[in-house]
């Protein structure tokens, strides 16, 4: 892929950015593109040497926060005609609830899977307190010279200890994997602003 190419599909994946801001960035990687080939790359590599289009658009949305996207697209809109207007008002009824109970469904979908780490986590706390009060328990049976008793106790708290070291793992996976999820449902939220032409 030249240069003019990159360029240009990147402008039309980036093309919901204020005017300002988008030829920022096209003209920020134009010169990144000068600068490869000025060190000597032809100009394939210097577009290959920065990576897919789909990387850097991901990476500049990751770092535009929602709400300037939403206001950007929100000053940009159009006039909309007398019939769009009633259109809107006479289906109002219809389309609000549906967008409320789909915005619900989604934000406690969230907040499910959230409470799902967090109850991971406790059970991991759980069984660490358990590994401990397992230690504790083989006092007495130290005083009273069981050792029946100790063995069962040391044996519990090994037992505690180890699902929680294992825990400690699948819940340090499970949280990175929620946050992964969770950024990529924001960018996809930010692509709905941006890279259509308008």
């Amino acid at each position: 892929m030249n240069k003019e190419m990159f360029l240009a599909e990147l402008r039309k994946k980036l093309s919901g950015l204020s005017p300002e801001e988008l030829e920022e960035r096209i003209a920020f990687y134009a010169e990144m593109i000068d600068d490869r080939m000025a060190d000597g790359a032809t100009e394939e590599e210097a577009v290959a040497g920065i990576g897919p289009v789909e990387d850097i658009v991901n990476q500049i949305m990751s770092e535009i926060p929602l709400s300037r996207l939403v206001g950007e697209k929100v000053k940009r809109r159009k006039q909309r005609k007398g019939w769009e207007i009633a259109l809107l008002v006479l289906g109002a009824p219809l389309w609000v609830p549906l967008v409320i109970a789909a915005a619900v469904i989604l934000l406690s979908f969230y907040i499910v899977l959230w409470s799902l780490v967090l109850t991971a986590w406790a059970v991991d706390l759980s069984l660490a307190a358990g590994a401990v009060a397992s230690l504790a328990a083989a006092i007495p049976y130290l005083r009273e010279r069981n050792g029946l008793g100790v063995l069962c106790a040391i044996g519990a708290a090994l037992a505690c200890a180890g699902l929680a070291i294992l825990m400690f793992y699948v819940c340090r996976a499970f949280t990175a994997g929620v946050l992964k999820l969770s950024r990529k449902i924001l960018l996809k939220i930010k692509s709905c602003f941006v890279g259509r032409e308008e």
